[in-house]
């Protein structure tokens, strides 16, 4: 895999600016639109889990697992922004991600943070 297949997060000069700050430098905050999340669960590939299995046995990084797991947060980072930029907002503070097990079939992944109107000072 590729560095770009390993991150994810914004392009340069986005339309919604995601930070995990509370605010950002140079703005103050004109409104607060409140929380907004973006939401995905995806299901386990069985020939993934497979090969994770026989990984496990000797040690080393689930390249598949990973691959799919920064698709996944993309994804929820993406559903996030969308349900920002529809609500009016140009900026989401205190942006963070939650992952849980969905009923040992799947991983959930939420990207949740505040909407807000920033300007510039």
């Amino acid at each position: 895999m590729g560095i770009d297949e390993y991150g994810g997060g914004q392009g340069p000069q986005p339309d919604v600016l995601v930070v995990t700050t509370n605010d950002v430098p140079g703005y103050r905050v004109q409104e607060v639109l409140g929380e907004v999340f973006g939401l995905t669960v995806r299901s386990r590939h069985v020939g993934s889990q497979i090969g994770a299995g026989l990984k496990s046995m000797v040690g080393g990084e689930l390249r598949g697992l990973t691959k799919t797991l920064v698709q996944t947060r993309n994804q929820a980072m993406e559903r996030l922004v969308e349900q920002a930029r529809a609500r009016g907002a140009n900026g989401v503070l205190a942006f963070r991600f939650d992952v849980t097990s969905a009923a040992d079939v799947g991983t959930e992944v939420c990207a949740y943070g505040t909407a807000v109107v920033l300007a510039r000072e």
